[in-house]
């Protein structure tokens, strides 16, 4: 039997009951109706009692502001982007109380939501002013800036024209970004990639890339690298992937069937510092079989929480001489130094009080 103790409040039994529904040997069970908003905030801000909390700040623009409490961090069920998959998104790095391309990423968002039709609430300006007051309000050093553009909440029908408002979430996640020296082993994915309208816009129907990542654990590795229907190399499930060829050229795929990682710019931005000291005999953009690409000396990940992540193996076969590349750390080094002291137009100080 469920019950409530004289003072309203939910006894011990209710909350478990609450959270894992008792079940009898028929598969029964008794869902608890909760009588007031009240009594169920009371219980999701009794479950963060003395955790750590790791979305310290969250905006809406349904609420209309900066939400500090985890137990209202949500969203309308109504919402298009929750129920039909309508809705952009993409994500900034905290680090060190800086906001590491803020703008180059948010300039993709506003293309990723034009091209999934979708019309932001507010301009630009006013987006880049919210992520930054909400980074500064959750207190957060080291982590990460995620945020979304949504057709908005309105009914549960295909079309969005009955959601009268786009909506706008965002959220700091606190993490303790480091820089990745370990190398991961990764397969070929089986899995069919995005078609390139899907895959070079940021979109939250993520269901490919998520069945992707899940093939990878089941087989245990790390991730999984997608290849296209002409055979060239692609992507991860969500990053970029580099080579450093055996004659010590670095190549990143093109960006007309994947998506275009700000990161991964940055980097081709970055890697000719290591030309004019001699170390790369070039840095390039093009098109690579899977046998080039498991023929190079070396292999990496790239993407914004990485920023670099080193590969070491692919399908149980050694890239290179199976250790992390010296090239592979020395380009880590320079996307790390320019995360860490790189110039204002790549670090935005965020001003907290």
């Amino acid at each position: 039997m469920l019950s409530r103790a004289d003072s309203g409040s939910v006894e011990p039994r209710l909350r478990e009951s609450v959270i894992a529904p008792e079940v009898d040997d028929r598969g029964d069970f008794r869902v608890h109706v909760f009588s007031s908003a009240e009594e169920l905030l009371s219980m999701r801000q009794d479950e963060w009692v003395g955790k750590p909390k790791p979305y310290p700040a969250m905006y809406s623009s349904v609420f209309g502001g900066i939400i500090l409490d985890p137990a209202m961090m949500v969203i309308p069920i109504d919402d298009h982007m929750v129920h039909r998959g309508h809705g952009v998104f993409d994500t900034a790095v905290i680090f060190d109380g800086y906001l590491y391309e803020l703008d180059v990423h948010l300039a993709r968002f506003l293309r990723s939501a034009a091209k999934a039709k979708i019309t932001s609430p507010f301009p630009q300006p006013t987006l880049r002013s919210i992520l930054i007051q909400l980074t500064a309000a959750s207190n957060c050093r080291k982590g990460a800036l995620r945020y979304w553009l949504s057709a908005g909440p309105g009914d549960f029908l295909l079309s969005p024209a009955g959601c009268p408002k786009s909506a706008f979430y965002a959220v700091v996640i606190d993490h303790n970004l480091s820089q990745c020296k370990e190398g991961v082993k990764v397969i070929t994915s089986t899995i069919p990639m995005k078609s390139p309208l899907f895959a070079t816009m940021k979109n939250v129907n993520y269901l490919p890339n998520v069945l992707s990542q899940m093939e990878a654990e089941e087989k245990g590795a790390s991730s999984s690298i997608w290849v296209d229907e002409e055979g060239y190399i692609a992507e991860g499930p969500n990053v970029n992937v580099a080579f450093v060829t055996r004659e010590k050229e670095l190549i990143l795929p093109f960006f007309d069937k994947i998506l275009s990682g700000c990161t991964a710019l940055r980097l081709l931005e970055l890697a000719p510092k290591l030309v004019e000291q001699g170390r790369l005999k070039d840095v390039r953009t093009g098109n690579l079989t899977v046998d080039e690409a498991k023929g190079a000396a070396e292999m990496m990940f790239v993407g914004s929480t990485l920023p670099i992540l080193p590969i070491i193996s692919w399908d149980e076969e050694p890239i290179g001489d199976g250790h992390v590349g010296e090239l592979t750390m020395a380009l880590s080094d320079l996307l790390w130094e320019d995360m860490v002291s790189g110039p204002e137009t790549q670090r935005l100080l965020v001003p907290y009080s």
